[in-house]
């Protein structure tokens, strides 16, 4: 099923996926994931090697590195008044544009601003665009250097002072100097249901919005959208997609802008290069639309 040989280094039985999603949103722990997956290992394969192929490995999601001289990336504070006070992120530009360019806000999964993320922020900049992707989990020190760690972290926060920090982030990009006032925000799994929270309660704010595989926007705040939403949902994701029907009802019933894309054998986080749940045709294909969406709707 996976396309991606890079991370795939054992036989992973197409339930460890279903079973890592649960273990990766804090449904399941560490230890009820290994005694369910030992019961299903394939081969040579054990519990343990099938959660090694499955948790991130970050120095293989680098496909723009830091110091590529065709963009500058600094980490940067903003205010955040209604939520801790201050927020910080990461700010990737290209290096040598002399016009002012479109932003995109860039929300991570529920862990925290890890290394894939940032370098999603670049890939941006390499397509011409000013992309900020602040970190939640900057009030208790910031990413933690891991993903367990990072999750706990995360679900420690108030819920609604990030969304508070992520909303002060939003204006904090549209105002940047140097950004022509159009933003996009590109979110996933966490991330993804924050774009279309933000682009329900910023409606005057998010000019576009690319959510991946992320919850649908509450039912009743969908009529308060203006931003076109293109949807990128994984075929075998159960969990999520069958969440979307009624808010696909509901965005045609308020003659909302959107289209929604279903990948073929892909999973939750199939965007997430780090990972064995990473399917490359899938991710390019996803990845070549949100540029082009942005560049349509963003300018």
């Amino acid at each position: 099923m996976n396309n991606n040989k890079k991370v795939q280094s054992v036989a992973i039985p197409e339930k460890a996926y279903e079973l890592y999603d649960k273990y990766a949103h804090g449904m399941i722990t560490r230890r009820d994931f290994l005694t369910a997956v030992g019961g299903l290992a394939i081969g040579t394969a054990t519990a343990a090697s099938i959660l090694g192929s499955l948790l991130p490995n970050y120095a293989l999601a680098e496909q723009v590195s830091f110091n590529d001289p065709d963009i500058m990336a600094t980490y940067q504070t903003f205010p955040s008044p209604e939520g801790h006070g201050e927020g910080r992120g990461y700010l990737v530009k290209p290096a040598k544009s002399v016009a002012k360019l479109p932003a995109v806000l860039v929300i991570h999964e529920n862990r925290g601003l890890n290394p894939y993320i940032e370098d999603v922020a670049r890939r941006l900049a390499k397509a011409g665009f000013i992309a900020f992707a602040p970190d939640a989990l900057w009030p208790l020190g910031g990413y933690p250097g891991n993903d367990d760690d990072g999750r706990q972290m995360q679900r420690s926060i108030d819920s609604q002072k990030i969304i508070a920090d992520l909303k002060a982030a939003a204006k904090w990009l549209n105002k940047l100097e140097g950004t022509t006032g159009k933003l996009g925000v590109v979110g996933f799994c966490f991330g993804g249901a924050m774009t279309g929270l933000l682009a329900a309660e910023l409606p005057d704010v998010v000019d576009a919005g690319v959510p991946f595989y992320g919850s649908p926007p509450p039912a009743d705040k969908i009529a308060d959208i203006k931003a076109p939403l293109l949807v990128q949902l994984g075929e075998l994701d159960e969990r999520v997609n069958a969440r979307w029907p009624e808010a696909e009802a509901l965005l045609q019933q308020h003659n909302k802008t959107f289209t929604v894309h279903r990948y073929p054998d892909s999973h939750h986080g199939f965007h997430n290069d780090s990972t064995a749940r990473y399917n490359k045709e899938m991710a390019e294909l996803a990845w070549q639309r949100t540029l082009a969406f942005f560049r349509q709707h963003l300018g």
